[in-house]
């Protein structure tokens, strides 16, 4: 079907149907424009509800055990990734569908202005020639009509009688011009007829079924464009789809990571206090005067009604809040000791051995700030692994470093791992108070778990270049924990150094050491030592920082083991 020849008297209708395409392509923009808007909105909304609802960090710290409150969370997140997608919807519609819908109206504006001043080229060709045929024609009409009167002149000047033979003769050469003239405009009358004839067959068979040829591929050219874009948003939307299926996934797995058992177990493991359930009240026979039975077998107190009225956390509460220490304002307050301890928003006293706490919750504590302990020491031993092995290299390949520059890191690295085994030991020691048994700090070596390091090694690496002078930082003493009780009934507990609580009896020389550093001993258990001085070695590291030694004199004691560099038999034999 051609335009050209079924639609060949229709140029002004096809000229305002292709405008309206025009305008379509411009709404259809719109659409796309607002339809972007909305997804964008709706992406903006989603995100703003993830962050109205995220938790905050208390929240998160109360809650985090339950598997309701976490997967909540988790549904939060896929909800955020959810409105990633849609953003990626408008994204992906901005930067192609529109771009290319705006570069089609431009083509198609452009092409369309041309065709029409084609057309118009070839109308005003067609007007031009039939023009000309008019006036051709009008002027045959006009020298027609005056051959008709030059005859008629003539026949009555020859009629009449009156007239002289030259006036008759004249009016006869005057009708032979006029026939001729009359002759001359049929002729040319004739000629451009034929001329516009052709024109017009010409205009309506090849020009302007051209002209109409180019509108309708243009129009064809924009409805296919229209197509492969309404399919292009079709796809950018289903492009998203699996990803927003994975995103609906997430949160149906999310519901079924919900457990009713887990969430009253985890209850029971955050609030359980650890305190046994009140025994029967004692009956007190008034008329003897005094108490039946004073306690029972568990040792219940002598007033077991002070068993019913609270914990025993409440009851430091209560009397620490009739000294005026407690409250909300209660920030600060100053034991007798002169020391300033921290007081929470509640009243209560931030104790480092959490002894405010009911026993269940402060066992918890202790292991999770034992826990941290361990993953401390273990990041600061990969560390200093890696420095020896940078020293290593430095030392192999002097081209790449000084490896003199990494002797203060080292030490530093080594001090620092000792003061976090010491501050390790020292909760180790408030939990074994809690389950009764002997404190590890309290004896010679801390017994240490399977991801506690070793020292003795990475020392003795550390020490074969000599450092000049003496390290400022001491390392942590043998500490020893010791529970006393502050006037006032507290729980106070304190760690101090061994006094002659390491073992009298011989121990074996198991190879020579040589001090690296000056060392004066600063409490009984510890020897001094000068720089360059040759000892013996009586029992290695065992993770704590400290090695025995005996002196020449026959002196017994412990040294910081980064200041010495040991020698053990056993590595002669092998």
């Amino acid at each position: 079907m051609s335009w050209g020849i079924e639609l060949w008297d229709q140029y002004d209708t096809i000229a305002s149907h292709t405008q309206k395409g025009i305008d379509f392509c411009e709404r259809f923009t719109h659409f796309l424009k607002d339809r972007c808007a909305i997804e964008l909105k709706y992406a903006s909304e989603l995100k703003k509800l993830v962050k109205n609802y995220q938790p905050k960090k208390k929240e998160e710290e109360e809650y985090q055990q339950y598997s309701w409150a976490v997967k909540f969370w988790e549904v939060l997140k896929e909800l955020h990734d959810l409105a990633g997608q849609h953003e990626v919807i408008a994204e992906n519609t901005q930067g192609q569908v529109i771009k290319d819908v705006q570069i089609l109206i431009g083509e198609m504006k452009q092409q369309r202005r041309k065709d029409l001043q084609d057309g118009a080229k070839v109308q005003d060709t067609l007007k031009d020639s039939l023009a000309k045929l008019d006036k051709s024609r009008k002027n045959y009409e006009k020298a027609f009509k005056m051959a008709e009167k030059a005859t008629d002149d003539y026949r009555k000047a020859d009629a009449d009688i009156n007239l002289s033979r030259a006036e008759v003769e004249k009016t006869r050469n005057q009708m032979m011009i006029k026939n001729n003239q009359c002759d001359e405009s049929k002729n040319e009358y004739a000629a451009q007829l034929q001329q516009t004839n052709q024109h017009q067959r010409d205009h309506y068979t090849q020009q302007m079924p051209a002209v109409f040829q180019q509108m309708q591929s243009m129009e064809e050219n924009r409805i296919n464009k229209i197509k492969s874009m309404v399919r292009q948003v079709a796809d950018i939307e289903r492009s998203v789809i699996p990803i927003i299926n994975t995103c609906i996934d997430g949160m149906v797995k999310a519901s079924d990571g919900i457990s009713a058992e887990e969430d009253s177990k985890a209850v029971i493991d955050k609030f359980k206090s650890g305190f046994p359930i009140p025994e029967d009240i004692p009956f007190e026979d008034l008329s003897n005067a005094s108490v039946i039975d004073t306690s029972n077998a568990n040792g219940t107190p002598k007033n077991s009604l002070d068993s019913r009225k609270g914990t025993v956390s409440d009851k430091k509460r209560n009397k620490k809040d009739k000294k005026g220490g407690g409250g909300l304002f209660g920030i600060f307050s100053s034991s007798k000791s002169g020391r300033i301890r921290i007081i929470g928003l509640l009243g209560e006293e931030s104790k480092e051995d959490f002894s405010d706490l009911p026993p269940n919750q402060q066992r918890k504590a202790l292991n999770k700030k034992i826990e941290e302990f361990k993953k401390e020491i273990a990041r600061e031993t990969a560390e200093r692994e890696g420095m020896l092995k940078m020293k290593d290299v430095y030392v192999n390949n002097p081209a790449l470093g000084d490896p003199n520059a990494l002797e203060k890191k080292i030490e530093e690295n080594a001090l620092k791992i000792d003061s976090l085994q010491a501050e390790m030991r020292k909760f180790q020691g408030y939990l074994a108070n809690m389950d009764g048994k002997p404190s590890p700090a309290g004896q010679r070596r801390s017994s240490l778990s399977d991801d506690s390091i070793s020292q003795s090694s990475t020392n003795m690496e550390m020490s074969q270049t000599s450092i000049p002078g003496q390290p400022q930082i001491v390392p942590n003493e043998p500490e020893v924990y010791t529970a006393i009780d502050d006037e006032d009934g507290d729980h106070v507990g304190e760690f101090d150094h061994p006094e002659g609580d390491f073992d009298e009896e011989g121990y074996p020389v198991i190879g020579t050491c040589r001090a690296l550093y000056p060392y004066e001993a600063g409490n009984e258990g510890s020897v001094a030592m000068g720089e360059g001085e040759e000892m013996f070695v009586l029992e290695q590291d065992q993770g704590d920082g400290w090695t025995r030694v005996r002196k020449h004199d026959n002196s017994e004691g412990f040294v910081p083991t980064s200041y010495i560099q040991c020698h053990f038999y056993d590595q002669d034999e092998v």
